[in-house]
């Protein structure tokens, strides 16, 4: 009896794959003439007409993700339940109506697989799952993400620079690129010099925001500012400007070959600011703390995790487990108001095995991870079971920021103290209130001169007039010393 049950579990199964739904995706040799070798990915989504661009995380869809060697143009490619996927195979997903896109990875260097340029992808179509499993569903490449376009202003210019440090890191030119934003002191005052704040953006931002916008940089406070804006983006994430075993020297990239290249082409008066919120908080955190002669002062606002006690509530250096509290709840990553559930760490990451590179936690494996085997970066922990990689961690604790400052306090202190202003909102989305609290209790221990300020708000709402003001009255400040010293 046992041996019929399994065989007819067998040819259930079998059945159950051979009358799945599939997707047949191609691409036309007007849009590729050669051979494609990579990953296709199809994106579903219930609401969005856009599923391609959708965040892992902020955004929950079903995706799914092929590998695929030498397809010529015009040769189907099917995707069925074979395909690795999120949250179930397709012929487990819910029967509803979906927006439907398909995208063929080239992997030419940008960072979301939906955006990144050179990638084809097909139109967006409206289909409807049934309980036919024999349907197939045709989805044909029509486009290829074009190269965004910077256009200047008068107050707003373009500025790229080929790195040869992460040139010869990647074997393949790297550029870096920033939009510049002049005050209108620049041309009313054509001798005068300014000050460079150097604004870093969260992770998904983009300096092509400031593509033809007409408006000067704002005062800092009182002072006339140059802002660079800087969105960190490369072909596995935010490269939080950190050097690394994946992304390459990105920090001593930015040190001396953009902000050379930066005060060459303006009129800079030397004094170098720092601002960033979210993932831009935690880069213009560790410039700060990592190159402290080089830059005078730095806000750091509603970093990502600055001390891995607090890895969003997870103490990677005692937990075992990403996906599960002690008592077996699911860890959240995204909440509302730092409270009630938003999306949680297995799914995110479950979600992230299938859009394999690129997004917010793979981001973290590619600044704080070594290089794998396979030149990838090694994952933190089993995207199955959740389970942390001790190993693996032993070597992303050389990113924690708050361990670096316990202890190199006393190598670093006379460059850095009195330099560094933290804020966070109390209720946090993403919880990175929690380390922020670690930090400030391990600098006052330090008798340290940092400034830490807990407002009411969430990871987006925390940015109101008083806060900023705050915040840029301490980078006046700061560069008032400044002048003092410089005179």
């Amino acid at each position: 009896m046992k041996k019929v049950l399994i065989t007819l579990l067998a040819v259930f199964y079998l059945a159950a794959n051979a009358f799945a739904q599939k997707f047949s995706v191609s691409f036309p040799g007007s849009l590729l003439k050669q051979a494609f070798s990579g990953n296709i990915l199809v994106y579903l989504s219930k609401e969005s007409k856009d599923p391609k661009s959708g965040t892992a995380g902020l955004d929950m869809f079903p995706c799914y993700r092929v590998y695929v060697k030498n397809i010529k143009p015009g040769q189907a490619v099917i995707i069925d339940d074979k395909a690795i996927s999120s949250p179930v195979p397709i012929s487990d997903l819910e029967r509803n109506s979906y927006y439907v896109q398909a995208v063929w990875d080239r992997d030419l260097g940008g960072r979301s697989i939906g955006e990144s340029p050179g990638n084809l992808y097909s139109a967006t179509q409206r289909i409807k799952l049934t309980k036919n499993f024999n349907q197939v569903i045709p989805l044909k490449a029509t486009n290829v993400v074009p190269e965004p376009v910077f256009k200047e202003t008068q107050f707003v210019k373009e500025l790229k620079v080929k790195s040869a440090l992460l040139s010869n890191f990647s074997h393949s030119p790297i550029t870096m690129a920033a939009a510049v934003i002049l005050p209108k002191q620049y041309f009313s005052e054509p001798n005068r010099k300014f000050p460079v704040r150097f604004n870093v953006s969260g992770y998904g931002g983009d300096y092509h925001h400031y593509s033809g916008s007409a408006d000067p940089s704002p005062a800092m406070d009182t002072t006339a500012v140059i802002v660079v804006y800087l969105d960190g983006s490369c072909r596995l994430g935010h490269s939080v400007y950190a050097n690394s075993d994946n992304n390459g020297p990105w920090g001593d990239a930015l040190t001396t070959e953009l902000i050379p290249q930066v005060e060459k082409t303006y009129r800079c008066n030397g004094a170098r600011l720092l601002n960033g919120h979210s993932s831009g908080g935690w880069t213009v955190l560790w410039l700060q703390t990592h190159y402290p002669k080089v830059f005078d002062a730095c806000w750091s606002s509603s970093p990502d995790p600055v001390d891995f006690r607090s890895f969003q509530r997870v103490n990677l250096y005692e937990h075992q487990n990403m996906f599960y509290g002690k008592d077996s709840t699911l860890n959240q990553t995204g909440t509302i108001d730092g409270f009630f559930p938003w999306f949680n760490m297995r799914d995110i990451y479950m979600m992230e095995h299938v859009i394999y590179r690129g997004e917010q936690m793979h981001s973290f494996d590619a600044v704080f991870s070594e290089k794998g085997g396979d030149g990838e970066p090694r994952r933190i922990l089993n995207y199955k079971t959740g389970e942390i990689d001790q190993a693996v961690f032993e070597h992303w604790k050389n990113y924690d920021i708050s361990l670096y400052l316990r202890t190199n306090w006393d190598k670093i202190k006379a460059d850095l103290d009195g330099k560094v202003r933290v804020t966070v909102g109390e209720q946090d989305n993403f919880l990175l209130n929690y380390a922020v609290k670690l930090l400030d209790g391990e600098m006052k221990k330090l008798n340290s001169s940092f400034v830490f300020g807990y407002y009411p708000g969430d990871h987006f709402t925390v940015s109101t007039p008083e806060v900023r003001q705050i915040g840029n009255l301490f980078l006046e400040k700061k560069y008032q010393e400044w002048l003092v010293k410089h005179q």
